[in-house]
């Protein structure tokens, strides 16, 4: 007979951590985070930049908050991650900008992001939430698929310096 039990679980601490919306400075951070981050855990070029830039600017200039939002998570006064819905037309919103930094990983923040993401669509009566990710990305995927997303297409693409296997991924909200 076994008599060693495995030790509890520990409940990570996401104590310290809000969710907020956009304040000033936060589009460019944004930018910025993608950029150094990728580059620096997956070899991606500076044409990152712009493919991150590029539809954020555009986003925050037309941002509409009756069909989109952007959160900000902070824990202890700094920030830790972001995540956007953008209306995509036609009843469809594309899950953008998911990023949590390295240190606090594993807390449950992008989860929760996403949670708040399919949330607000639902709340908005979209019909589909899409995003498109590349196939190396586990831990966003584990993301994607606990909050009901499938994979429902894959393509190879030469982008940001390097060859690349994007998969596209949809959460139907209506039947």
């Amino acid at each position: 007979m076994n008599t060693s039990q495995a030790a509890p679980a520990q409940k990570p601490d996401l104590s310290g951590v809000i969710y907020r919306s956009r304040k000033p400075g936060d589009i460019g951070y944004i930018i910025y985070r993608h950029g150094v981050l990728y580059a620096r855990e997956y070899g991606f070029d500076d044409s990152f930049d712009l493919y991150v830039g590029k539809p954020l600017i555009a986003f925050a200039e037309n941002f509409d908050p009756a069909k989109e939002n952007l959160w900000i998570a902070e824990k202890d006064g700094q920030i830790v991650g972001s995540l956007a819905m953008v209306n995509d037309g036609g009843g469809a919103a594309q899950l953008r900008w998911l990023l949590v930094e390295p240190e606090t990983r594993g807390l449950g923040i992008g989860q929760i992001l996403v949670d708040k993401g399919v949330a607000f669509c639902r709340k908005k009566n979209y019909a589909l939430i899409f995003l498109w990710t590349i196939d190396y990305l586990a831990a966003a995927k584990k993301i994607y698929t606990n909050a009901g997303f499938r994979k429902t297409a894959t393509k190879t693409s030469r982008v940001w310096g390097q060859t690349l296997n994007e998969e596209r991924w949809e959460l139907p909200l209506q039947p």
